[in-house]
């Protein structure tokens, strides 16, 4: 099956603004923040787990800290994309609001006025930004005492920019990694077409790699990470047995 594409030229969106170039778009009742309601529970659960003599109040207040911290390192790598879109003269042909969260969006993935270091620049936008927030995460998580509010800020900083500057290098197409290697593919002298033959192939080792992954986290005791590591297991095989394809 063909990836359905967040929004197409001829979608009844809205622009609410531009921003490095990209307009902002949003279509019905979709710009509603049910993502920032849904992390604010889960935060709220992680926080009294994490100390369950924590009230429901203590819960909250501090879910209304690590909540930006998480979305907010999201909405950061995404607009990322975008600054390096324009900065190429390149820039994106929108991002959807959906939910409260962006999400990147490109008429024609393979545009052949994009050149492919073009392609890889734009790619590279996200997981830059992510790696640099993990270091700067990192650097706080060192000077703050350990028991403080400002050192389980700084932790969910470094844990959410760690997962982000790693797994969207995984070489799997719609994540950051897959345009990368594609384009690094093309611009030795591959075509299009056999760069994503070269992927398919490679997603399928992926996907063995990260089921292997999955189980042994399931096996101690590590579910987030477990389930996680296997919805990006059925992507990658997805990927490999041709039933996800982002463009035709």
């Amino acid at each position: 099956m063909r990836k359905p594409p967040v929004l197409c030229p001829d979608d009844d969106a809205v622009s609410v603004g531009r921003i490095f170039a990209t307009p902002l778009m949003v279509k019905g009742f979709t710009w509603f923040p049910l993502a920032q309601c849904i992390v604010w529970g889960i935060m709220s659960w992680i926080a009294g787990k994490t100390r369950p003599d924590r009230s429901l109040g203590e819960r909250m207040r501090i879910a209304a800290y690590t909540m930006p911290v998480v979305l907010g390192s999201e909405w950061g790598h995404n607009l990322a994309h975008a600054a390096a879109a324009k900065r190429i003269g390149k820039p994106m042909d929108a991002i959807r609001i959906t939910w409260g969260m962006p999400l990147c969006v490109y008429y024609d993935i393979n545009d052949d006025s994009v050149r492919p270091r073009q392609h890889i620049f734009r790619a590279l936008g996200g997981p830059l930004f992510s790696s640099m927030l993990l270091l700067i995460s990192s650097a706080v998580r060192r000077i703050t005492p350990s028991d403080s509010v400002f050192r389980e800020v700084a932790d969910v900083s470094y844990a959410t920019n760690a997962f982000l500057s790693t797994v969207s290098l995984l070489p799997i197409p719609g994540i950051d990694g897959g345009p990368i290697l594609k384009w690094s593919l093309v611009e030795r002298g591959r075509t299009v077409e056999e760069a994503d033959q070269v992927i398919r192939k490679v997603d399928g080792g992926l996907g063995i790699a990260l089921s292997f992954f999955s189980g042994t986290a399931f096996s101690r005791g590590k579910r987030v990470i477990g389930l996680l590591t296997a919805m990006l297991a059925v992507m990658s095989f997805g990927v490999a047995f041709g039933w996800i394809r982002e463009q035709e």
